[in-house]
């Protein structure tokens, strides 16, 4: 439930250790030993036991220098049958986000499609089914943040520096990928920090060459990485999205000044009533008390609606 503290919340140190990985998934335990004070023996074995059990993942994730196409749903339904809707949307490979509101009656789900033709999700499925009540689809307009861009806010601004690579702009680099490249890519989409021998292995190629071609990937901005963990282990149970309506002249000042705030791990613009969607993780409900009345009451936001998530069916890295 929304609010609920995980008992096993992660200490400070391991918590930083995370954060380590957001900055780089592929970070070498010696260099995040030398920048966080630790011993790289405690790294290693605390990355070990993390990504050993689950409780971190990291997936490669290629480079996307236009984001796809994507649009948000709400979809009301019958109470008693949220789950199995819920589970039937997880099972799409082009839904990557699937929320059970914590009423227990809606579910909030992102749908990554060609929004110029008539889906048939939207148009067939969904409708057909008698558990839907109802479902709103409104187009993204503009990604402010992504899961992938979310950091967790326990290190300080010179050592995520430290820890960050000097990605270059994929934009320019976006018709480079061959045959090779993207086999690399797919076998680092399971475990983005699998070694180089691993993933020769995986693909066939020799070592020397998947060493040679992950460094360049790498170096031109066409592999990143993502992290994922349950917000609840690092002591920020309450999930809430938030829909605002916002001036269109205002729009863009308003998603940016909220995707910068360290709660926010996701802010996009839609069409629709609420046209900014901002997804925030908090420790408690008077802090998100105090940031819908602090950092959203100090902006020219009209008009608010926040849907506390009862669970997270399915997140990127899941």
């Amino acid at each position: 439930m929304a609010g609920e503290t995980s008992e096993d919340v992660l200490d400070e140190r391991d918590q930083r250790l995370v954060a380590a990985l957001q900055c780089d998934g592929r970070l070498a335990a010696d260099r995040a030993a030398e920048v966080l004070g630790l011993s790289p023996r405690v790294v290693h074995r605390r990355w070990a036991a993390l990504l050993g059990d689950g409780t971190v993942r990291v997936v490669g994730l290629p480079a996307q220098p236009v984001p796809p196409a994507g649009m948000t749903l709400r979809i009301k339904v019958l109470r008693g049958r949220t789950e199995m809707i819920a589970k039937a949307l997880a099972e799409r490979e082009d839904v990557p986000f699937v929320d059970l509101s914590a009423g227990g009656d809606e579910i909030s789900a992102i749908l990554l499609a060609d929004t110029a033709a008539p889906h048939r999700l939207l148009h067939r499925q969904l409708p057909a089914t008698n558990a839907v009540t109802s479902v709103d689809a409104q187009t993204v307009l503009h990604v402010f943040k992504g899961a992938q861009d979310w950091r967790h806010d326990v290190l300080t601004a010179a050592e995520r520096g430290a820890l960050t690579p000097d990605f270059a702009d994929p934009g320019a680099q976006a018709d480079r990928g061959d045959a090779t490249d993207r086999a690399l890519l797919a076998a680092l989409a399971e475990d983005g920090r699998a070694p180089a021998a691993a993933v020769a292995r995986a693909t066939g190629h020799p070592e020397s060459t998947v060493r040679r071609r992950l460094a360049d990937l790498r170096a031109c901005g066409l592999l990143r990485t993502h992290v994922h963990v349950d917000a609840r282990r690092l002591g920020l149970p309450v999930d809430a999205n938030l829909l605002m309506r916002v001036a269109p002249g205002r729009l863009d000042a308003v998603g940016r000044t909220l995707a910068a705030h360290p709660a926010v791990h996701g802010a996009l613009a839609t069409t629709g009533r609420a046209n900014l969607h901002v997804a925030v993780w908090l420790p408690d409900l008077p802090a998100l008390y105090a940031f819908l009345t602090r950092e959203v009451g100090a902006l020219d936001v009209a008009a608010v609606e926040t849907l506390l998530v009862g669970r997270a069916v399915k997140r990127p890295g899941a």
